[in-house]
């Protein structure tokens, strides 16, 4: 499947079955984390899989939003790796999370797994729960797992912006004038 159809099939998967992920196709997911550019290579991620009964339930304490699905991956960095800007010392490691992350949740898609990316967590509560170091600075949580027959995107999924209005050439001029139409603001992730 070319890039831009696994972009479009990708959809934040709410519902899963119980069926657990097996562990070639976790080792895949990883991979593509792995493979991630980070700045400067200096890979800051640390990526705590969370796959038993005990882990999940945890889970429930830091975040609704777990969807009760079977695996979890916790992604972090850690802020002692991490590049930082010479200008404003702006570190890199979010950024680099982030990227690990996406091409972990679109590899998981490629090979039929679903996710959802989770900001919604209570970052103090998860480093508690999981005795997180404390120079590991947690960024996401992907939810992962089959998704269940019933699971579809949410109704705003498939709006996006006309390229117009999120992409300038030379200067940032007329951005004044657009208005994100197509979003609606809550506090839950698409």
């Amino acid at each position: 499947m070319n890039f831009i159809t696994l972009a479009e099939k990708r959809f934040s998967v709410r519902k899963f079955k119980s069926t657990l992920v097996e562990k070639e196709k976790l080792d895949l997911i990883l991979k593509a984390g792995q493979l991630a550019p980070t700045a400067v290579n200096f890979q800051p991620q640390r990526i705590l899989v969370i796959q038993n009964e005990a882990g999940l339930k945890k889970l429930q304490e830091c975040t609704p939003y777990h969807f009760h699905a079977p695996l979890v991956l916790l992604v972090c960095y850690d802020k002692t790796t991490s590049a930082e800007r010479s200008f404003d010392h702006k570190s890199s490691g979010d950024i680099d999370a982030s990227i690990v992350a996406t091409q972990m949740i679109l590899e998981a898609t490629d090979i039929g797994i679903g996710s959802t990316w989770v900001m919604h967590f209570d970052p103090q509560k998860i480093k508690k729960s999981y005795a997180i170091p404390d120079q590991f600075e947690p960024v996401a949580l992907l939810v992962m797992g089959y998704p269940a027959d019933d699971a579809v995107p949410s109704k705003l999924h498939a709006q996006r912006n006309a390229i117009d209005q999120t992409v300038f050439y030379d200067d940032f001029s007329g951005w004044e004038g657009i208005k994100n139409d197509n979003i609606t603001s809550t506090n839950h992730h698409s």
